[in-house]
């Protein structure tokens, strides 16, 4: 059956059927077939709690596919987006491992291209703000977490001391691997809820440690998107972001815990899994770097 609000849509040319779509941490997605083709409804509302804006990811979801990385936008109404249906394989990680030079190749090019196609107020996405506001929200909201929040905060400093000058870019900055499709031809990239400017190594850092890539292949992606091998200085605030990345995602799902409610999607699981990659990565930085500065 075809729920009434999808339905109601009015950019349909003979509805014929409607199937959800699972895997979304955040959004109601649904798969709708009409005479035209295959189409995905994308139902979300704005989060503030994690910076989301739905004009801003209607923009940007624009300017990507007039850039040549996401699929057009058929119709977009408060609270829906339409697009169109790509078929292709959904990533996983080891499929990132597996080619860090098509993904550093992927990026660069979104990064250059970009620019030219986004319009309206310049955002920005810096990590780094992410978290500590994540920290306000949560201790607003009572959070079991807040007593680990000042190690938190302070880990994230760490991070945050040892990033280099890099040129401003425009950046996907969920580069969870479900975020990419391959059709067999091309890479494809979804879901801009958060893109904005912010530097490369934000979205580098966060495919090498969503994908769980090991220290050579995250070097090779690294190596690939400067080509050229990274100065010692860009490695640590690489391997630092990657870090960041983790603590990042893992305070997305204490927050979310409060704040959101997609069906089937266990926030403190997400939560809790991404603080046990934080740890092991955090000491692998420790045990490479020392102790960063503050």
């Amino acid at each position: 059956m075809i729920p009434a609000r999808i339905a109601a849509l009015p950019c349909w040319d003979g509805l014929a059927a409607a199937a959800p779509l699972h895997g979304g941490l955040s959004n109601e997605i649904w798969k709708v077939t009409d005479r035209s083709g295959a189409h995905v409804v994308r139902f979300g509302a704005d989060y503030p709690c994690h910076h989301v804006s739905r004009a801003h990811e209607l923009m940007a979801t624009r300017a990507a596919h007039a850039a040549g990385f996401a699929p057009a936008v058929t119709h977009a109404a408060p609270g829906v987006m339409v697009t169109d249906f790509v078929t292709a394989q959904t990533w996983t990680g080891a499929d990132l491992c597996a080619d860090p030079a098509r993904v550093a190749a992927l990026l660069r090019a979104f990064h250059t291209a970009m620019p030219a196609q986004v319009s309206g107020e310049a955002r920005l996405f810096w990590v780094f703000h992410v978290i500590r506001d994540y920290a306000r929200t949560l201790r607003a909201a009572d959070s079991p977490h807040v007593a680990a929040l000042p190690a938190l905060l302070a880990m994230a400093e760490g991070y945050e001391a040892v990033q280099v000058p890099l040129p401003i870019v425009f950046g996907h900055n969920d580069l969870l691997p479900a975020n990419i499709l391959d059709d067999g031809a091309r890479l494809w990239l979804i879901d801009y809820e958060y893109a904005g400017y912010s530097t490369a190594l934000f979205d580098l850092a966060g495919a090498a440690s969503n994908a769980g890539m090991d220290a050579a292949q995250a070097r090779a992606l690294l190596g690939a998107y400067f080509d050229a091998p990274p100065a010692p200085a860009l490695l640590r605030a690489f391997d630092a972001m990657r870090c960041a990345a983790l603590l990042r995602e893992a305070m997305w799902g204490m927050v979310s815990h409060h704040h959101l409610n997609a069906p089937g999607v266990n926030y403190a699981a997400y939560a809790t899994d991404n603080l046990e990659k934080l740890r092991v990565a955090h000491d692998g930085f420790l045990t490479t770097y020392g102790t960063p500065p503050t």
